[in-house]
């Protein structure tokens, strides 16, 4: 295993002060009990977002905190879900007065911290509001879930929510976006290589020179089917049809299509995959509106890609094209 790292105990800490010297106009952090802010936080009079999962996903979330969209973000160990008195202490931190909201992936540590994390800013008299996203279409559970796995959609209901928080939307308003995002976006992902876990020190899975994972997770999950390596328009077609089945999308639909990289992919493969994600869209009489690609939400140096398809309507679509000013994302400021 070769990684640039000092200490595997120290790799999350060591990685939050380089973002906070990074990025010291946007964020701020706090260790014990680690988290990050917005620069000023908390704004008074606007509802808050807070999210967080395990580290080794960057930029998710914490490249995504600041104007226009997250106000606080809890990362945990690598592949790890954030503890309670993290995701408390994060809200408290946040709370402006409107409430907070919590997004959350669907996996069962996240879920159960964060409920935790809830009740006790609740006892405070901190109004929070929690939306689960659950968009992968791969498999229905897996190792880390009840029920689909929360992955591209995350960073896509984020900016769209975020937006509505910044105009000053209500509590109830802003956790209904998150939601629509949620009922409207499908994902579903895959993987050339595995990913080496630091504390681990060895590959998560083997997967041989020829092969390939259809429908993986972002921790090294098993996804649908182990086959023999394809060419990336093949790929792409594989990925897609259960994404696009499964909402199910339909000729006419207006769509902000996600091309995102595992960690180990070359912009230039992304771009590859893109064109085909257009041209396969405009067979199927989608009306492509907006695009976002990059590598987004990561599984530490796995080379694969996933694919989120986002139903729009003219509210998402203004939410989305919406300033936002982040380490990771940022347009329109």
């Amino acid at each position: 295993m070769k990684k640039l790292i000092n200490q595997v105990d120290d790799v999350v800490a060591e990685a939050l002060r380089g973002m906070a010297a990074a990025h010291p106009d946007l964020i701020e952090i706090n260790l014990g009990p680690d988290y990050v802010v917005r620069k000023g936080a908390p704004v008074q009079g606007r509802v808050a977002l807070v999210s967080g999962g395990g580290s080794g996903h960057e930029p998710m979330h914490g490249g995504f905190v600041g104007a226009g969209m997250l106000a606080g973000a809890c990362p945990g160990a690598v592949f790890t879900s954030p503890t309670p008195d993290q995701i408390h202490e994060c809200t408290r931190r946040v709370s402006g007065g409107a409430g907070v909201v919590h997004i959350v992936k669907n996996y069962t540590g996240d879920v159960l911290n964060f409920e935790m994390a809830a009740e006790l800013a609740q006892a405070e008299g901190i109004e929070v509001a929690s939306a689960v996203i659950d968009d992968d279409v791969a498999v229905k559970d897996s190792l880390y879930t009840a029920g689909r796995r929360g992955v591209g959609t995350t960073v896509l209901a984020e900016k769209i929510a975020g937006a509505r928080a910044e105009e000053g939307g209500s509590l109830v308003e802003v956790a209904d976006v998150v939601r629509t995002v949620n009922a409207s976006g499908r994902s579903m992902g895959m993987a050339l290589t595995s990913c080496t876990v630091p504390s681990a020190g060895e590959p998560t899975f083997e997967l041989g020179e020829d092969e390939m994972e259809i429908g993986i997770g972002i921790h090294g999950e098993p996804g649908r089917e182990r086959m023999p390596l394809e060419p990336a328009d093949r790929i792409v077609d594989r990925l897609l049809e259960p994404v696009l089945s499964d909402l199910p999308f339909r000729s006419g639909d207006r769509v902000l299509a996600f091309v995102n990289g595992m960690g180990g992919t070359p912009l230039i493969e992304l771009y590859v995959a893109m064109r085909r994600v257009a041209e396969a869209l405009g067979e199927a009489g989608l009306r492509l509106e907006r695009t976002l690609v990059g590598s987004y939400i990561t599984s530490l140096e796995m080379a694969g890609l996933s694919i989120t398809m986002l139903r729009l309507d003219d509210e998402l679509l203004r939410l989305w094209d919406a300033p936002v000013h982040t380490p990771a994302l940022r347009w329109g400021m």
